[in-house]
């Protein structure tokens, strides 16, 4: 659809997906992050960029189509906020309302989360014992199911009652 809209307003774009041959995309990026190219608009699945992908000559980061694995679309905002970046980078999500797109990003919010609370809090340093760490998932994880019951989203049928 992004594709068809493009041709439709005579944007000129480059696409790299899983279908891109492994020697077309170091051609692709030399040509998007040339400063004289002709293409502003660099259409990429998160999935089949992989790692290592550099487009510091992009300063919008447009998600269409959220992962459940958060650390793909952040590995994608990351593809622009590297060195040799001149501009400030903004990163925009599409989504609609009430989809499953908002049950999407809240399963990554919530695996962010957690990621923030288990490894950040320091217990994945060597110094702690395996009961240690257990005792304190467990703790979270309890915290976290008392915040679901607090902040937890009606279903459909439960609104339409």
């Amino acid at each position: 659809i992004m594709e068809d809209y493009l041709s439709w307003r005579g944007f000129l774009y480059l696409r790299l997906d899983g279908s891109t041959k492994s020697e077309d995309r170091g051609d692709l990026l030399k040509k998007f992050n040339n400063p004289e190219n002709e293409f502003f608009i660099f259409l990429l699945s998160t999935r089949a960029g992989g790692l290592g992908l550099n487009l510091q000559a992009a300063d919008t980061v447009i998600i269409f189509d959220s992962d459940w694995n958060p650390h793909q679309d952040l590995q994608a905002q990351d593809r622009a906020h590297r060195i040799g970046q001149q501009n400030e980078v903004r990163v925009l999500r599409l989504m609609t309302v009430n989809s499953v797109e908002e049950r999407i990003l809240a399963a990554a919010r919530y695996k962010l989360n957690m990621d923030e609370k288990v490894i950040q809090a320091g217990m994945f340093d060597q110094k702690s014992t395996g009961s240690e760490r257990q005792q304190f998932l467990q703790s979270i994880l309890h915290q976290d199911g008392a915040d679901d019951e607090e902040n937890e989203v009606p279903d459909d049928e439960t609104v339409n009652q």
